[in-house]
């Protein structure tokens, strides 16, 4: 069961490769097993087919995808890619460095496709080599920079989140400056700040901890670096497309994210729940933007591409197939049509039938909603899903 019906939530993994000595996934989750590509892909269309528009792949590591069936996450996504419908839009889930740095190119590509959110959450834990060791982290702050200006170079305008750690154990004065400094190099516009727990049965429990209020004090002190600057100022008088999925915490506001996944708000309007629309940008805080709508017309609606097979028995069969049609909608003084392929694909149907006197309201998908608030309807025609061969 779906919390959100736009959105679907894809594991595209289990366990982790990693032995982090302050983490428990490894024991209680065992190793990584991947789930086949064509089976994440299966689900991505059935999700889509009952109207989802939004896809967030998730994993313990998501950039370790396949590694113990052959496979690699840009194998994964160069397929998934083909099958998102327009109108909707797919965000990766949160990825480790060593595991991505051998793909960059090829998650450059992916994250610059138009139905993909140029967005990834690569977690750093903490700005210095020693620490990291210590945590058995298998990268080093230059292999993290590495690919964060890599995407910034390739991906213009990506957001990249990461996370922190404050006070683990071996962690000196000089290492959280190291954590400081790369902080204040980069202006992540999403930091997770984490106190460094204790979990049982891990190597980190063992280690001699930090005095909690240092500890809490190195916490603040991030905290603050974090508050101080704000990423989002320079996006104010910007006209940008979003996808709305979902009403805000206040309740007053529906809440959409642009290409970058950064989140707009924009009034209150369920009708516009998952559609796609432009907005200017009127205003900013440190999370979000403030959008004014620009035009309620859609930008887009998520649709299927038809099969090959069936979009050769469209142009084949099109004669046939509007003869069909048109005697359907001869019964109706007024008709909605829901085409679920292109609309390009009908234009020989629909040129000759809009010398009719009838009125015809023509959608690419169609919600129950929109068809209940539909005005002038005295008979409605569906044309979904219809074996064009025939």
């Amino acid at each position: 069961i779906r919390k959100n019906p736009l959105v679907e939530i894809i594991a595209v993994n289990t366990g982790c490769l990693n032995a982090c000595t302050y983490c428990k996934t490894k024991h209680a989750r065992g190793d990584l097993g991947s789930y086949p590509i064509e089976d994440i892909v299966e689900r991505a269309k059935t999700a889509f087919s009952e109207g989802v528009t939004e896809i967030w792949l998730t994993s313990e590591d998501t950039g370790a995808y396949g590694r113990d069936i052959g496979v690699t996450l840009p194998d994964l996504l160069f397929q998934l890619v083909k099958v998102i419908p327009d109108g909707a839009m797919l965000r990766i889930g949160m990825t480790n460095p060593p595991y991505i740095l051998e793909h960059l190119e090829d998650m450059a590509k992916i994250l610059s496709h138009p139905r993909v959110y140029s967005f990834l959450h690569v977690p750093v834990q903490a700005g210095s080599d020693k620490v990291l060791y210590d945590m058995r982290r298998e990268y080093t702050v230059a292999d993290f920079e590495k690919v964060v200006n890599y995407l910034a170079e390739k991906v213009p305008g990506i957001t990249i989140a990461t996370d922190i750690i404050c006070g683990f154990p071996t962690e000196e004065k000089d290492d959280f400056d190291e954590t400081l400094s790369l902080i204040e190099r980069h202006k992540f516009p999403s930091v997770f700040i984490n106190q460094f727990y204790p979990r049982p049965g891990t190597p980190a429990a063992k280690m001699k901890r930090i005095p909690t209020e240092e500890v809490k004090n190195r916490s603040r002190e991030l905290t603050q670096l974090f508050k101080s600057y704000r990423p989002y100022d320079h996006k104010r008088g910007q006209r940008q497309r979003i996808l709305i999925t979902e009403i805000s915490h206040d309740g007053n506001h529906l809440v959409g994210h642009n290409k970058f996944y950064e989140q707009v708000l924009v009034p209150k309007n369920m009708d516009l729940l998952g559609k796609t629309i432009e907005v200017d940008i009127i205003d900013t805080g440190k999370h979000y933007l403030m959008g004014q709508i620009v035009h309620e017309t859609l930008v887009n609606m998520p649709r299927l591409p038809p099969p090959p097979s069936t979009e050769a028995a469209l142009k084949s069969n099109v004669k046939s197939y509007h003869k069909n049609l048109k005697s359907s909608v001869d019964y109706a003084d007024s008709a909605i049509i829901i085409l679920t392929y292109p609309i390009e694909s009908y234009s020989n149907i629909l040129n000759t039938m809009s010398t009719a006197s009838k009125k015809f309201h023509l959608f690419n998908w169609l919600s129950l909603s929109d068809i209940l608030v539909a005005n002038e309807v005295i008979n409605f025609v569906a044309v979904a899903n219809t074996n064009l061969a025939e």
